[in-house]
């Protein structure tokens, strides 16, 4: 399927595009010839970044969090490129904690990955509605907002946050503009990136390159996905769709919370799995 929000000329904004996926997708838009504004909170990281590109490439540092800084951010865009074609709110940050710590990291977490996401959405979005040209917005959410592992529970609230809003989002703009204006749901797999440089120095051989991420994600929209579930190089997209189904049975069959990791059904997951 042809995707006309990606026509060469078109502008692309990309939060979070001074590294890993962002980044990898604005390399990659940019080879499509499209024009590629680039923004994240550091200058020097992001004129390290489109030196990488060195092509049709702009930078902007915001704070996606700053619901003004992301308004004022759209119209400064708007006016030195005109319209905007295709949005990717991909800026994140991990390290919020469980249920009862770090009230502060939750906070900031929370502002970034969803507030964030919210932010971008209503600044750029109602332009591309009132326009008469295409858009796609993507959304870049997470395995951790579908299937909850336990740990960093602010990171899973705030991915499943971003999941219910994109799906409302495509709603919507399904009921405004058709097929013109349409939103995706980016679900990574394993892939080495900033965020998992923190605690691994080298990329393990299970995750992807941010880069084949983007190759997927194009992949999935032209296909016309919204739910673009990646895998890597450990987990298939049948084992993904498994423990998707396992979780939602969690509600079906009314068993205990984020039963794959509770010892009285570990063997019953086991089998599921093997099944």
């Amino acid at each position: 399927m042809i995707i006309p929000a990606l026509n060469e000329g078109n502008v692309a904004v990309i939060t979070g595009g001074a590294s890993g996926i962002g980044l990898a997708a604005g390399t990659r838009l940019e080879a499509m010839g499209l024009r590629v504004c680039l923004v994240d909170l550091e200058q020097h990281a992001l004129d390290a970044a489109a030196a990488s590109i060195s092509g049709n490439v702009w930078t902007y540092t915001a704070d996606v969090s700053d619901r003004a800084a992301m308004e004022a951010l759209a119209e400064r865009i708007r006016a030195e490129f005109g319209p905007v074609s295709v949005l990717m709110n991909n800026a994140g940050v991990g390290g919020g904690g469980d249920a009862l710590s770090n009230p502060d990291g939750w906070a900031r977490l929370i502002g970034v990955n969803l507030f964030g996401v919210l932010n971008g959405v209503q600044a750029f979005v109602p332009p591309m509605i009132a326009g008469d040209g295409p858009g796609l917005v993507i959304n870049t959410g997470s395995k951790q907002g579908i299937t909850q592992p336990p740990g960093d529970t602010a990171y899973n609230v705030s991915k499943s946050a971003v999941k219910a809003l994109t799906e409302g989002l495509a709603h919507s703009l399904r009921q405004q503009t058709g097929d013109r204006v349409t939103a995706h749901l980016l679900i990574p797999g394993f892939t080495y990136t900033g965020m998992t440089a923190r605690r691994l120095a080298e990329p393990p051989p299970a995750a992807w390159a941010p880069a084949e991420v983007v190759d997927f994600m194009l992949h999935g929209l032209r296909e016309g996905d919204f739910y673009i579930l990646c895998p890597d190089n450990e987990t298939t997209r049948a084992q993904d769709e498994k423990r998707i189904a396992w979780a939602a049975g969690d509600i079906i069959e009314n068993r205990p919370a984020l039963s794959r990791w509770h010892p009285d059904w570990a063997e019953k997951f086991k089998s599921w799995m093997e099944g």
